[in-house]
């Protein structure tokens, strides 16, 4: 921790927060100062259990600790159901805003969340991890290699999860009330977002959902898909679900090149994360195997994802803090073109499946 260190709260004590307050903590510009729960005896448990400093303030209401001047930052692990209330407080209380995603239920609420915070200078970002890996970089080279990739034809992307019944019945991303976009926003998000950032975040003219989706009996999606098409003729597709084998796979597929990787949401190791590139691939003489053979690349890293996510997060906070920086939009435009393609996922779901025009 430095003297220029950003100060964050954590607003909510949900699993997910274990993992980013563990990053925050081991951000060299960030330190863990408060926690709010509506339970202050809950906020005071996920202090003492995540090894927050002794100095860190319990708060058992989220207002209290957005009133507090020394907080800097909130990180908002709240139901999506509750973003656009909380998001839009913070902002107005000045705090800068790291958000779990989706950042809200459509881009009507997601607009009014940003809004909030351009009025009031501060930065937002959402907490899709993979984007800050070292790894996604190294993997974007290629993809801009004209030599060994060319231009993107086709993405194929895949984020599931097998749930147990207690899972499907209680957990809170399967209530309409609380996360009711379901699997579509909690894993659905990571693949619309690996499709868009293969495709240098250009937008799909149309969007169509596959045949065959499920939803339970409250109509919260479950398991679900996609096709994706652009006026060039790239096209993609995902699929993302709750009740299939954990899978979290990306194919981009160029002209000259194939980029291949199984882990892209979490990688499988902290300190290092791979991926497979094919450059002009073709056949042997006899047709009996490749040449030349995909090669294997290999990314170590000194910090966890979540924790450069959190590192660059209160870069830009210390940028607009102590430099008089704007807050930059890269980070809410990348989102909000993710959050209009999962709309009209939604949007096709509830049509029978029929296309829908992406409007931005």
């Amino acid at each position: 921790m430095t003297h220029t260190s950003i100060r964050f709260g954590i607003i909510g004590c949900a699993d997910i927060a274990l993992k980013v307050s563990r990053a925050i903590l081991l951000a060299p510009n960030a330190t863990l100062s408060a926690v709010a729960s509506r339970s202050l005896h809950k906020a005071a448990d996920f202090a003492k259990s995540n090894g927050f400093p002794p100095e860190a303030k319990i708060y058992g209401s989220y207002e209290s600790l957005l009133d507090d001047p020394d907080i800097d930052a909130v990180y908002m692990p709240l139901p999506t159901t509750l973003h656009l209330k909380w998001a839009v407080l913070i902002a107005q209380k000045k705090k800068h805003l790291l958000t779990e995603k989706p950042v809200a239920l459509n881009v009507a609420e997601f607009d009014e969340i940003v809004r909030a915070c351009e009025e009031n200078g501060v930065q937002i970002m959402d907490g899709t991890m993979w984007m800050h890996h070292p790894r996604t970089h190294k993997m974007k080279e290629f993809l801009q290699d004209k030599q060994r990739f060319d231009q993107l034809k086709t993405v194929n992307s895949c984020f599931t999860f097998f749930t147990d019944p207690d899972f499907l019945k209680n957990d809170i991303r399967v209530k309409p009330d609380l996360d009711a976009l379901g699997a579509l926003g909690d894993a659905g998000w990571y693949g619309i977002r690996s499709i868009l950032w293969a495709a240098d975040y250009e937008l799909p003219k149309t969007v169509t959902a596959l045949q065959g989706a499920v939803l339970n009996e409250a109509g919260v999606i479950l398991d679900c898909g996609a096709s994706l098409q652009w006026e060039d003729g790239k096209k993609a597709t995902f699929h993302c679900s709750f009740l299939t084998s954990l899978t979290m796979n990306i194919t981009a597929i160029g002209t000259h090149g194939t980029l291949h990787l199984t882990d892209f949401v979490i990688p499988y190791q902290e300190q290092e994360a791979s991926y497979t590139a094919s450059a002009k691939p073709g056949f042997n003489e006899l047709v009996t195997g490749w040449e030349p053979l995909p090669s294997e690349h290999t990314v170590t890293v000194d910090l966890p994802q979540e924790v450069c996510m959190v590192r660059e997060f209160a870069t830009l906070v210390q940028n607009i803090k102590k430099k008089g920086a704007k807050p930059d939009m890269k980070w809410p435009t990348i989102s909000r073109k993710t959050q209009l393609v999962l709309d009209a996922v939604k949007a096709s779901i509830e049509k029978g499946f029929e296309p829908v025009e992406i409007v931005n």
